[in-house]
């Protein structure tokens, strides 16, 4: 069966999703829609679909859809999610949402539990988990290669000279951090972190975040909106009483080091995937598998309850920054209602 698709908010990332949607022959892009006409329109006329100007328009003409992108942005790329996100789930249609899921933790939390209620899938676009070198360090944790986990180290960065809110470079860069540390490490139990501002800078454009997770283990994210194009977007290391692996710009290299041998094992564009953008593909393409499946809403792999406890862990990183303290997620009444 081909899903009949709709994209909201066909700016430069909704294209994206737009592509690989057109490229997918399990999908067929039916609706296309953006507040700015032009915009709708430029995309109907490039990957198809009828255009449309707002969600009511576009629920209102009764089309068929069984699975829109959400890719609106707004402040700190995450206030416009809310609206649309919430008129399609009240329709009962499946929606992937952009990251972050709201800059709005009380917004999270009422997308996830309206599509609880209403048992509709839901997924936000945590790309970074989904590539074959992720899947691969995943199933070496579940297998207990690396035995019992002890630690993790996270980084990720990039040049972004943007200064919108104090929180900006927390909230808009580090849901997919923060999701890629709870995909290999499980939640988080309390945060402490320290932040400061990059020359000439306004907003906390640099971040160390320590973290205590709910199974023991310990770790930290460092992350940047000053980075420099030679530093690499990310890594990641986790380490295990057996032995450890790094895990470098989401999908490139992957390398296992046992603890008691010098012998290592590396594997590079495991699974073809030869860069970040690729995994867009491999993200969308995952949800649309998995809705041809017929997945339940609590079932959804990167789903709209991953994004938000990502998120949870940044608004206590930011109110361990404001108060000088350790932060204790479910003390503080970050974790409530259906999110645990």
């Amino acid at each position: 069966m081909t899903l009949k698709v709709g994209i909201v908010g066909v700016g430069n990332i909704g294209s994206i999703h737009a592509s690989v949607y057109k490229d997918n022959p399990e999908t067929e892009i039916v609706a296309v829609c953006d507040i700015v006409k032009e915009k709708a329109d430029a995309a109907a006329a490039k990957f198809g679909g009828t255009a449309f100007y707002s969600v009511e328009e576009m629920l209102s003409s009764n089309i068929q859809l069984d699975l829109v992108s959400v890719c609106t942005k707004g402040e700190e790329n995450g206030s416009e999610h809310f609206a649309p996100t919430m008129e399609l789930l009240k329709a009962g249609i499946p929606v992937l949402g952009e990251k972050p899921i709201s800059n709005n933790i009380d917004e999270g939390k009422q997308m996830v539990e309206l599509a609880k209620k209403n048992n509709v899938p839901y997924a936000v676009n945590l790309n970074h988990r989904f590539t074959p070198a992720a899947e691969r360090a995943k199933s070496w944790l579940e297998s207990g290669r690396l035995g019992k986990i002890h630690m993790i180290n996270m980084r990720m960065w990039i040049n972004n000279p943007v200064e919108s809110s104090p929180w900006f470079h927390l909230r808009a860069l580090h849901p997919h951090s923060f999701d890629v540390i709870r995909y290999f490490c499980g939640d988080v139990k309390r945060v402490a972190a320290f932040m400061m501002k990059g020359e000439g800078r306004e907003i906390w454009s640099n971040a160390q975040v320590i973290l205590e997770f709910e199974n023991g283990s310990i770790g930290n994210l460092v992350g940047s909106y000053d980075a420099g194009a030679s530093y690499g977007l990310e890594l990641c290391e986790v380490v295990g009483s057996k032995g450890r692996f790094v895990l470098e710009d989401a999908c490139e290299h992957l390398t296992f080091y046992p603890r008691n041998s010098i012998e290592t094992e590396k594997f590079s564009y495991l699974g073809g995937m030869r860069s970040f953008p690729e995994t867009f593909k491999s993200r969308i393409n995952s949800f649309v598998d998995q809705l041809a499946s017929s997945v339940t809403y609590d079932r959804v792999d990167g789903s709209g309850e991953d994004a938000l406890k990502a998120q949870l862990i940044i608004e206590a990183a930011i109110k361990s920054w404001e108060t000088g303290t350790i932060v204790d997620l479910k003390e503080v009444g970050l974790i409530s209602g259906g999110v645990k």
